[in-house]
């Protein structure tokens, strides 16, 4: 018997064409690359830590998308970040990635510092105002017109920005705009000379530029250097292949160096650095300066409540600590494409994870959901500002009035999108922390 059918096996293949045989390998090879290229199903129930933070923001009334703040995480990141400093070295914090006063006060308590550094007109003018013992640099080039309307809108304070206030210069023609400025006003004005540490994004290169622009500045009375920022967060993306990143680490900080001692030829003896604001670092790379002497300060800001495109290797040590929480508003048990309705059930089985639709209270920001894990958005329907739809597998369980948490990517913008900040403490909302608003 088993002699026959083996017989009969060989007399059929013998019976196919070679085309035949390789059209049907063909086909028995497409087969398998589609199923190993098949979408993974994702999906389970959330962290305890989520069901928590979901629990906190329910029990303090919040039904509607809200930036959370873990302080206990937060003060976790600031003690991470002060272990790192180096004796001697500065700590600035970069206020647009802390966007809230309460929250700037909380870190400043914390961090043991009064430096600032901020990037917009009518925030300088707010820290002004509300913080007039705060050192405050320049985080970026402002244009003359800004800076004017700063000291227009400055009104009664004890702040002083002659002595509290440094605006960062990028181009000798910058300069000139400053100079004429502060001659117009009778204003003294501390300048900060930014350099091009390699992230190209601006600043000095050369410096056989630095001398000229500093006999401009000696020589108006008006005017007073008090130091330079190198910013270089490109050192954390840059490969650690072949040794790039050590060479680009190291390029940097000689960059950096060469216009410090072209300062100290330019003063001689009247040079001293440990006078002046010698800022560098960022977020993903203040502890690449932890043994870093040319520079005096570094400015940190996100890397203390740690969105996701902060989710580096340098910054391993650090915790998530802000989070967007938002209820979801409808479910249903497929995915439905409006006019392609008839592609949901072969989407399904393709893409088990299209097996659920949520909408959520709000959506489309800079933010990635975490939890439950398993949800994505839908690139075909599109995002929505109002009512963001997500996708999620049979093994991901919401009910409407559930809670969706995400981490943002950033937090300088996205931060201003949901009104005060919830501060989670505790495991309890105590506290609603005013956001900065944008000005006119």
């Amino acid at each position: 018997m088993v002699r026959d059918l083996l017989n009969q096996i060989k007399s059929r293949f013998d019976g196919l064409s070679r085309r035949s045989l390789l059209l049907g390998s063909a086909g028995i090879a497409t087969l398998g690359l589609l199923a190993l290229s098949r979408p993974a199903k994702d999906g389970g129930p959330s962290e305890p830590y989520f069901d928590k933070l979901g629990a906190a923001v329910t029990a303090a009334g919040l039904a509607r998308p809200s930036l959370v703040i873990d302080l206990a995480r937060l003060d976790q990141n600031i003690a991470v970040m002060k272990s790192h400093l180096r004796p001697g070295m500065g700590y600035r914090i970069v206020a647009k990635s802390l966007p809230s006063l309460p929250l700037l006060r909380h870190v400043m308590t914390a961090a043991d510092t009064n430096r600032l550094m901020l990037f917009h007109q009518p925030f300088v003018n707010l820290v002004a105002m509300e913080e007039p013992g705060a050192d405050v640099l320049l985080g970026k080039p402002m244009p003359v017109a800004a800076a004017a309307r700063f000291y227009d809108q400055l009104g009664a304070t004890t702040f002083d920005p002659a002595t509290q206030l440094q605006w960062l210069i990028d181009t000798p023609e910058r300069l000139q705009e400053y100079q004429v400025l502060a001659n117009a006003r009778g204003q003294a004005m501390r300048i900060n000379l930014e350099l091009d540490v390699g992230l190209h994004r601006g600043g000095l290169t050369d410096p056989a530029e630095l001398k000229p622009i500093l006999e401009t500045i000696d020589a108006d009375p008006l005017l007073t250097f008090a130091g330079f920022m190198g910013y270089d967060p490109h050192l954390a993306s840059v490969p650690d292949l072949m040794g790039w990143q050590g060479r680009a680490i190291e390029g940097s900080m000689d960059i950096y160096k060469s216009f410090i001692d072209g300062a100290a030829e330019h003063y001689g003896d009247s040079w001293k650095p440990d006078e002046l604001t010698l800022n560098t670092a960022g977020s993903p790379t203040y502890q690449l300066h932890n043994q870093t002497t040319h520079a005096n300060e570094v400015a940190v800001g996100s890397a203390l409540v740690k969105p996701t495109h902060f989710d580096t290797p340098t910054l391993a040590d650090h915790v998530p600590a802000s989070f967007i929480t938002t209820p979801v508003v409808k479910t249903s048990d497929s995915t439905d494409i409006p006019g392609l309705e008839a592609l949901t059930a072969p989407t399904r089985l393709w893409d088990r994870n299209t097996a659920q639709t949520f909408f959520i209270y709000g959506g489309n920001w800079l933010a990635e959901p975490v939890s439950p894990p398993g949800l994505r958005t839908n690139g075909v329907f599109g995002r929505s500002s109002n009512q963001e739809m997500l996708n999620g597998s049979d093994l991901i369980e919401l009910a409407p009035n559930d809670i969706v948490v995400l981490r943002p990517t950033q937090s300088e913008f996205v931060f201003l999108q949901f009104g005060d900040i919830a501060v989670l403490d505790g495991g309890k909302i105590t506290q609603s922390w005013p956001v900065f608003t944008q000005g006119a």
